[in-house]
């Protein structure tokens, strides 16, 4: 068994009802086994990243403690997102999804495999992941970046909105 291990998801998607869809991936994560929800951000509401023609994405972070390793966990999240209907085969690079799911980082890990790389290799320069990030671990550090806070300093995030300022999902 692992030592457990603190590790956030970045979770998004623009297809369909993307904010009901993100909140059952939510208990997906909740009921992963050798797996702890921590927190949850609240929905935020963000324009396209990449490809921008197309609807704006809804994204959160939730915070989990787990004792499955990084692969593992990587691999449970492909199955969540398999179970809401995402073909990551058939999905266009930063196109439309229904849900998508990436191990943004764990504990302070530094993972770099192809097609396997934590921290998230993108992570500081996407407002749309930070934003949430920061809200549920306020003080985190980037391994081999820095503050998160920091990065966002240096970010636009120029329509990102929180979809119901109301409707937090701290546990």
């Amino acid at each position: 068994m692992n030592a457990p291990a603190i590790a956030f998801v970045g979770l998004g998607g623009n297809i369909g009802d993307a904010a009901a869809t993100l909140r059952a991936a939510i208990d997906d994560l909740d009921a992963l086994s050798d797996t702890r929800l921590l927190r949850v951000s609240r929905l935020y509401r963000t324009p396209a990243w990449g490809n921008e023609d197309q609807p704006d994405f809804v994204n959160a972070v939730a915070m989990l403690e787990t004792q499955l390793a990084p692969h593992a966990l990587l691999e449970h999240l492909l199955a969540i997102e398999r179970i809401h209907g995402r073909s990551r085969g058939a999905d266009q690079r930063w196109g439309p999804r229904t849900i998508d799911l990436d191990l943004l980082l764990y504990g302070e890990a530094i993972i770099d495999e192809p097609g396997f790389h934590v921290p998230h290799p993108r992570l500081h320069l996407r407002a749309f992941a930070l934003r949430p990030l920061l809200e549920v671990a306020p003080d985190i550090t980037i391994p081999g970046i820095g503050r998160a806070d920091t990065a966002l300093a240096q970010l636009s995030d120029e329509g990102i909105s929180v979809l119901d300022p109301n409707a937090g999902l701290f546990l």
